[in-house]
């Protein structure tokens, strides 16, 4: 492995997971903390200061279908990359090994080409509307690292340059925290593109945490379930 695929998926991955999960816990804390601050106050939970791109969709109705079209998407596509590291017995004896495949395969490329879309709309709509109440980094740099990350995503899996197995073993060297290229990986030019997607994940992951993402997401998470235990009471 050359040394800029070793600091990129060496280091780079481990630091931005780490970083990920330790400073989204700390959000949610601090976003527990402020959400009791405000009750307790009652100030207003609304800003037109600098609101995120969440905060921004969550405005309309509309834009509360795409942030659920985007969170489930994401949420998708995550269990979806689990399959890297291996497939659980039961799910392969459900549904059958090859059934699995083609479903993943399906799913995988319906879910990656409506998340480029979404995005490309998205960073269209940005870039046309011009709207004042988003920073120019929380509007665009998350933006344009999911849209390069979403299309070496598409380029990997329509192209298909490697093999399942190949990821198992490139995963596995992970876990293990020696990371390492199995052959097929090693020798082919596209391993630039499984580096480039690793890296812009990790980009993606080190920069969620400090941005307003966290927050706006408990905030409409909060919205809803209390939306859901109203409609309950009703009669």
């Amino acid at each position: 492995m050359d040394r800029f695929s070793l600091l990129t998926i060496g280091i780079i991955a481990y630091v931005s997971v780490a970083i990920f999960l330790s400073g989204t816990i700390y959000r949610v804390v601090m976003w527990q903390q402020r959400s009791k601050r405000i009750s307790a106050n009652n100030v207003p939970t609304k800003t037109r200061e600098n609101i995120t791109l969440i905060q921004w969709l969550g405005d309309s109705r509309m834009g509360q279908l795409l942030i659920i079209a985007l969170l489930a998407t994401a949420l998708g596509l995550f269990l979806g990359h689990t399959r890297i590291f291996g497939d659980m017995s039961f799910v392969i004896s459900i549904f059958g090994e090859d059934r699995l495949n083609h479903v993943g395969n399906i799913l995988g490329t319906s879910l990656g080409l409506f998340l480029l879309a979404i995005v490309g709309y998205l960073l269209i709509r940005r870039l046309a509307s011009g709207q004042k109440e988003l920073s120019a980094r929380s509007g665009y740099l998350p933006l344009l690292l999911i849209l390069f990350l979403v299309l070496l995503g598409n380029y990997l899996r329509l192209v298909k340059p490697f093999g399942l197995e190949d990821y198992h073993a490139f995963a596995a060297s992970l876990v293990v925290l020696d990371s390492a290229f199995p052959d097929a990986i090693a020798a082919s030019p596209a391993r630039w593109a499984l580096i480039s997607h690793v890296f812009m994940a990790s980009l993606l992951f080190i920069y969620v945490p400090f941005s307003g993402f966290i927050p706006a997401v408990c905030d409409h998470i909060s919205k809803w379930l209390k939306c859901a235990g109203s409609n309950d009471k009703m009669p």
